[in-house]
């Protein structure tokens, strides 16, 4: 069966950027299983991985654009530290949910002092060519549920995000 819209895909990946550091993986762990065509998965992937059937192997560099995005340093601001008192011990590297236009995302602190908190409302792989080298594991249609709720339900990425 090829990957096509609304079928849930499972794949086998190494993800590493421009340097060759190894950003992410799943090789070696449970596959990642995905809905493909629903926008879960980068635009870039999507478009690489279609067409393609298990066993296939791909291997795709993916510019930004395709990927999570052009860095945007308009939103990478600073905030009272106060605003984080109930985190007991701040760390570089922390990711916090953030609510703003009835949307949920993450932010990333990136630094701080005595008095103020900068954080990083970019996705931490922003700005970035991505090298994805893929196995597609599996390929099936997808469920009635699974494409009402957009994702998977069972087998190795049944969490909901």
């Amino acid at each position: 069966m090829i990957v096509s819209k609304n079928r849930v895909v499972s794949i086998a990946y190494t993800l590493t950027g421009e340097d060759g550091t190894i950003l992410d993986r799943s090789r070696g762990e449970e596959p990642l299983s995905y809905l493909h065509g629903t926008g879960s998965m980068i635009e870039g992937l999507e478009t690489a991985l279609e067409g393609k059937a298990p066993p296939d192997h791909v291997s795709v560099s993916i510019a930004p654009e395709q990927a999570y995005g052009a860095r945007d340093d308009s939103i990478v601001f600073s905030v009272p530290r106060a605003q984080f008192r109930e985190v007991d011990d701040l760390q570089i590297g922390m990711q916090f949910p953030v609510q703003g236009d009835g949307e949920g995302h993450m932010v990333t602190l990136i630094g701080m002092d005595a008095d103020e908190v900068t954080v990083d409302g970019n996705h931490p792989l922003a700005g970035l060519t991505l090298h994805f080298d893929v196995d597609i594991v599996d390929v099936r249609e997808a469920t009635p549920d699974e494409l009402e709720h957009g994702h998977p339900h069972e087998g190795p990425s049944a969490h909901s995000h």
